[in-house]
């Protein structure tokens, strides 16, 4: 049965999102959204561009505050939160940005250092070790004393990945861990996310609009539209939804319900100047 828009499968949820409501000026970004992500599982948070999913990837790890709703990481509410009650909370999880997000003036082992610096008091030694550790999970190990600048795109998105993880997350997020990327490298970083949540049990969220990666790695799925959940459900549940706009998104059909325009305002009088 598919799950309908706003469900909540609360059971072992690591993350509640209750009636988060998010407006910029007057445009109103995310309507209402409640859902939860579960322990242990890859949740998939689908759209097309403008739907809210880098919005809500920004409140969910505290970088923007909504506009209403709560977000619990367990028991704990962070909307509230400022930046000294935050950080705790943040050291529990790891972020993956789009581009690596790696610093230039800094070796790939500093990089992924930087986290373990900044947050323990661990020996340099036992750093360095950690960082071996973590740089073979991503398959680099050896790799550590060249610069960003020095290794290839995929292999940059991989060493943000073992930075990602320095710290030994509860759970980490991902911004489009696919773009830009070949198809071979895009797999590899599916596999690694894979073997992340299965063998070391840690909670995924997956910001993209890639179809393959969403149905090879999701556990569940989110699917936005004009910032409101869609449906969301099992990959089996949303490949054969019959809703028109999902299966024009998921195969990419340049016609049908979802518009290329997404302005609101009436053409003639936008021209105009008309209210």
């Amino acid at each position: 049965m598919e799950s309908t828009p706003n469900s909540s499968h609360n059971g072992d949820a690591i993350i509640r999102v209750e009636n988060l409501v998010e407006t910029f000026d007057s445009l109103k970004v995310l309507k209402d959204l409640s859902f939860s992500i579960q322990r242990a599982k890859t949740t998939v948070i689908l759209g097309g561009s403008g739907c809210g999913k880098s919005t809500l990837l920004k409140i969910l790890v505290g970088y923007l505050k909504p506009t209403s709703g709560r977000v619990f990481y367990g028991d704990m509410d962070i909307v509230p939160l400022d930046e000294d009650a935050l950080d705790p909370i943040r050291k529990r999880f790891g972020i993956l940005f789009q581009n690596g997000a790696l610093l230039n003036s800094m070796t790939v082992g500093e990089n992924v250092a930087l986290p373990l610096v900044e947050h323990t008091n661990l020996d340099p030694k036992i750093i360095e070790m950690m960082v071996k550790m973590k740089m073979e999970l991503v398959g680099l190990r050896g790799f550590e004393n060249l610069r960003p600048s020095q290794i290839s795109g995929g292999m940059r998105k991989r060493v943000g990945l073992a930075r990602a993880i320095a710290l030994d997350p509860e759970i980490v997020f991902y911004d489009e861990p696919s773009a830009g990327l070949d198809p071979v490298t895009s797999a590899v970083i599916d596999q690694l996310m894979m073997d992340l949540s299965h063998k070391l049990k840690i909670s995924s969220v997956v910001v993209t609009h890639d179809m393959g990666s969403a149905f090879k790695i999701a556990d569940h799925i989110i699917m936005l539209h004009q910032g409101t959940i869609l449906v969301e459900g099992t990959p089996e549940t949303i490949k054969y939804c019959d809703n028109e706009i999902v299966q024009q998104f998921i195969h990419g059909r340049p016609d049908g319900p979802i518009p290329m325009s997404r302005t609101a305002k009436d053409y003639i009088k936008d021209l105009l100047g008309e209210e």
